[in-house]
């Protein structure tokens, strides 16, 4: 029997829609004997349909064969193949599962028996690429990428109409509070099934209020991770097709990004900030309605709460689903994510991400009171308290002292305060912990007072008392509930239930209680004293600024971030870039610690510019004392001058006992090729390839690295001549045979000098710092600096980066290679994130510089530039800092290389000491660069709370470059950190 070609499912008339029973014999012989195709059938799960992938006898996927659940009639399944294919052609540059078509242009579609009675079969195009189903965590690139594949999908059918459109679906959010209903009795466990009936209840009272406002249209209803298939290769992966137009419906057309957007929530490592991305991209795509921002999230939990409810029902009558079973789990961890926060934060927070928020954050909103909360208290009497990053107070990393508030209110009240109170919607710095894989609550959401008198509490304006018990009293007045918590041996002199008027006494306070001042919005959720970052401007917009309580003046709102990164690109050139697509804002470190404005502590692995750790306290007083007293230039007579000097080159052996100072690396390698040139009267330089060494004319010229610069070979001025890189793992030379580049960079110098033009200098780093921490093969430095030499040449060692103790065995990169240059070039540590550099050489090649002119430096060499180089001498040997890069990035190199031992995308742990890299490569035989894979894991670590970053041509190496006093505890944080990342992002094994 044919099914009805005119009917349409209507859920709520059917007692269940299981899965046709179609064994693989049976579509084999289906797809062989109706569909016109010879091929193997293999299984693939699906909710109510029998899904199976037709291979051909070389396992080459050919079609997929769906047999529809019988339920759905025959213009259901037309309406669906018609949708494809308008997609497929207003989208090309999407890929669509469209029905596939006999010569004549008719669909390869038959009506077919099955267990469950007569159903539509028919062959759909396979997508090659696989789906983004599964635990993987989706990058923020990924995200955005399926939300715009959404916005694209929902436009293309915008206008699209068919009589097989008019169906009611359980998926059809525009049904779910009934859906729920019905199947809600299939949760067993009481406390859930309560859980999925209160969400339902709240999210659908609120769709309900905006459901006049939400435009209509054909919809896919299924635009999940399931369905949506990453372009093959794309890394991280990339959705560009679209299969399962099993859903497709007239419904409103907000509900395609909610399908999508829940179906995030499962994902390890996601929760709900985390699918922002995908909501900016689909309003970009497809732009929302104020109405429609607004309806987002309560559409995703109604969605949570029919998955909940669907897949419990499916499992129970459908017992032989594997898929629906296997789904059980991960749909709960949906429905947790998407009602982890209370549903009115959430909806400001997708409003603030699409710009349809009227206020991004309020933060002066609280109603005019007609009386202070204090009585006779005066603003002049209260001392603000500032636990922000701006706060010279948390300087010293007094932040990581839990004890820091009590010691600055005790001193402010010691100084006379009447009150201290904190500062409303500012991190607080204080609440940060060190090390910590997620954010933490930072952010207020009213204020804290503190009293050094005893005080009147009074009512601000009239009201009414919600609430009044020993600590604790709100109070109603405007559109505002007005929250006070103090201590519980306190009682308010008014009642639950009062009206009072403004002016009226609330509860008397003594010198020395502690009273919260919280204010919210009468209809929204009461709001936790601190919120993390992340969900901040959703929690403030149900709250308001205590300050104009206390008279004093509102926070003026927070600053956008994107606002400020507009701003730098218009004056900042942006040839300068930043770190990370969406930066965090950093305006604070202590020793390996880097802290944003939102609070959040970073572990810095990347910092070689300050060894001793950030604001460390020697050097600030250092520069400090002697900013007090002088700075000027170098051609004056003062000590500090030739007291560095002496120090420096007593850390060089002989003849290495002349310095220059400079102001960077950059300007260290320029004077050092211009010594060795005017020293030896040739104009050539031999360098190696991978390298960089600066952006002054002449460092620039001798810099071959392909990310600094793509056309560095071929742009190379004619006196430079490059040499192979070194590199023992990926260069041409591997493992013993490293030993062949020595030798043939000899011969490389050695036919410029019979060609008749020598080298006047070879410059390369001493340890393969830009190669990701590579050592160079024993004896590399010793034949080429003698055959350079060997022609009348100098050896110029660039130690900016590898130099000052960082490789822990040696001091000097040189000394590991047993040799000494003739020049030596530094920077970065020398002062500790103060523009310092310095070239070191004998005293006969100095002279000779003479020849060339004279030489001068405004600030190289000032009595603040030399009094932070002693600083930084000092500290590195009192604090043993060499030594500790030895320790610890021993430490780290183990956890990296048992690491390696887990992960096959590790190829290699390159370095010494805590200069270290971790080479990332996609296949250990032919080491193809997992580039794309190591920005993806630079991103993830960076929401694990780690700032680090790829280096290399192939930006495929993880610099390990951290603040020399890194301990073991921070080092095993980045190694469990990176463990986890590289599990979330799908590297295990």
């Amino acid at each position: 029997m044919l099914p009805d070609e005119h009917r349409t499912i209507d859920f709520f008339t059917e007692d269940a829609l299981p899965v046709p029973r179609v064994a693989q014999a049976e579509a084999e012989r289906i797809a062989a004997e109706h569909l016109g195709i010879t091929a193997r059938a293999q299984s693939l799960g699906s909710q109510q349909d029998a899904n199976f992938l037709l291979l051909t006898e070389d396992g080459t996927p050919a079609a997929v064969l769906k047999i529809a659940n019988p339920a759905f009639g025959a213009v259901e399944i037309e309406a669906q193949d018609a949708a494809a294919d308008l997609i497929a052609s207003a989208r090309p540059e999407l890929r669509i599962a469209t029905v596939l078509r006999r010569p004549d242009g008719s669909p390869r579609r038959t009506t077919v028996d099955t267990g469950n009675g007569p159903a539509v079969a028919r062959l759909l195009r396979h997508l090659p690429g696989g789906t983004l189903s599964g635990p993987r965590h989706l990058s923020p690139g990924t995200v955005a990428g399926m939300g715009t594949l959404v916005g694209k999908v929902s436009t293309a059918l915008r206008d699209f109409r068919h009589p097989g459109l008019d169906r009611v679906l359980q998926w059809d959010p525009r049904h779910a509070d009934r859906v729920v209903a019905k199947l809600a009795g299939h949760i067993g466990e009481a406390d859930r099934r309560t859980a999925v009936q209160a969400a339902t209840a709240e999210a659908w009272a609120h769709v309900h209020e905006l459901a006049d406002a939400l435009p209509s249209q054909a919809v896919h209803l299924d635009l999940t991770d399931d369905n949506l298939v990453r372009s093959p290769g794309s890394r991280p992966p990339m959705p560009d097709g679209v299969i399962d137009f099993g859903d497709v419906t007239t419904s409103w057309a907000v509900g395609e990004l909610a399908v999508s957007l829940s179906s995030m929530l499962h994902h390890d490592g996601v929760e709900p900030h985390h699918v922002l991305p995908a909501v900016r991209a689909f309003h970009a795509v497809r732009p929302l309605s104020p109405e429609e921002a607004e309806a987002v999230w309560p559409l995703v939990v109604l969605r949570a709460a029919v998955l909940v409810a669907s897949g419990r029902h499916q499992a129970a009558v459908d017992g032989d689903n594997v898929y629906a079973s296997a789904a059980l789990d991960h749909e709960w961890r949906i429905f947790e994510q998407a009602t982890s926060l209370p549903l009115p934060v959430m909806v400001r927070l997708v409003r603030d991400a699409t710009g349809t928020a009227a206020v991004a954050a309020r933060t002066a909103r609280a109603d005019t009171p007609v009386r202070p909360l204090l009585r006779d208290l005066a603003a002049d009497d209260i001392t603000l308290l500032d636990l922000s990053t701006d706060a010279d107070s948390m300087d010293h990393g007094a932040w990581t002292d839990a004890g820091t508030e009590a010691r600055l209110v005790a001193s402010a009240l010691a100084d006379g305060a009447a009150a201290v109170a904190t500062r409303y919607a500012r991190a607080r710095l204080t609440r940060t912990p060190v090390l910590s894989a997620v954010s933490t609550a930072t952010v207020p959401t009213g204020t804290d007072l503190w009293l050094g008198r005893d005080v009147v509490v009074q009512a601000p304006a009239a009201g009414k008392v919600l609430a009044a018990a020993p600590g604790h009293v709100e109070l109603a007045y405007g559109a505002q509930v007005l929250s006070l918590s103090f201590p519980r041996t306190v009682r308010p002199v008014v009642t639950t239930g009062a009206t009072v008027r403004a002016g009226e006494d609330i509860t008397r306070l003594s010198s020395g209680a502690a009273v919260h001042v919280a204010l919210r919005d009468a209809d929204g959720p009461a709001a936790p004293r601190l919120v993390r970052p992340e969900y901040a401007a959703g929690w403030l917009a149900l709250t308001a600024d205590p300050a104009p309580l206390l008279g004093l003046p509102a926070e003026s709102g927070r600053t956008r971030e994107g606002d400020l990164l507009d701003r730098r690109a218009a004056a900042f050139a942006t040839v300068q870039g930043h770190y990370y697509a969406d930066p965090p804002r950093i305006e604070r470190g202590w020793r390996h610690h880097l802290l944003s404005t939102d609070g959040r502590s970073y572990l810095d692995i990347v910092n070689n510019v300050t060894p001793l750790g950030h604001a460390h306290p020697r050097v600030e007083q250092a520069v400090s004392r002697q900013l007090r007293r002088l700075n000027t230039n170098s051609r004056f007579h003062y000590a500090s001058v030739v007291e560095f000097t002496e120090r420096l080159a007593a850390l060089l052996p002989g003849p290495l006992d002349t310095v220059f100072l400079v102001n960077s690396g950059s300007e260290a390698v320029d004077l050092g090729l211009r010594l060795a040139i005017g020293a030896s009267g040739l104009h050539d330089v031999v360098a190696l390839r991978e390298a960089y060494h600066g952006w002054t004319y002449a460092s620039d010229a001798v810099s071959t690295s392909l990310q600094d610069n793509p056309n560095a070979l071929a742009t190379r001025p004619s006196w430079v001549h490059t040499v192979d890189s070194p590199n023992s793992y990926r260069g041409r030379r591997r493992g013993p045979d490293a030993v062949r580049y020595a030798p043939e960079a000899v011969a490389v110098i050695d036919e410029l000098a019979a060609a008749g033009r020598p080298a006047g200098a070879f410059i390369g780093e001493t340890f393969y710092g830009n190669a990701g921490g590579v050592a160079l093969p024993d004896g590399y430095l010793a034949q080429v600096y003698a055959a350079v030499r060997r022609h009348g040449g100098l050896a110029v060692a660039d130690e900016v980066q590898v130099g000052y103790g960082r490789l822990g065995h040696w001091f000097w990169g040189f000394e590991q290679q047993q040799v000494v240059p003739d020049i030596v070039c530094v920077a970065k540590a020398m002062g500790n994130g103060h523009p310092l550099g310095a070239v070191i050489t004998s005293k006969a090649v100095a002279d000779r510089y003479r020849d060339q002119g004279y030489f001068f430096s405004s600030t190289g060499g000032s009595p603040v530039s030399s009094v932070v180089g002693l600083t930084v001498l000092d500290t590195l040997r009192d604090e043993d800092l060499q030594g500790n890069a030895r320790r610890v990035g021993g430490h780290l190199k183990s956890r990296l290389e048992a690491l390696a031992d887990r992960y096959d995308i590790i190829g290699a742990v390159h370095g010494s000491g805590l200069y270290l890299g971790l080479e990332l490569v996609r296949d250990r035989a032919d080491l193809e660069p997992a580039t794309e894979e190591t920005a993806e894991l630079c991103d993830r670590m960076l929401d694990l709370g780690v700032i680090v970053q790829p280096t290399g041509d192939h930006l495929n190496i993880l610099k390990i470059k951290p603040p020399l006093c890194l301990d073991t505890t921070a080092a095993d944080f980045f190694a469990d950190m990176l463990d986890l990342a590289l599990t979330q992002l799908g590297h295990a094994r």
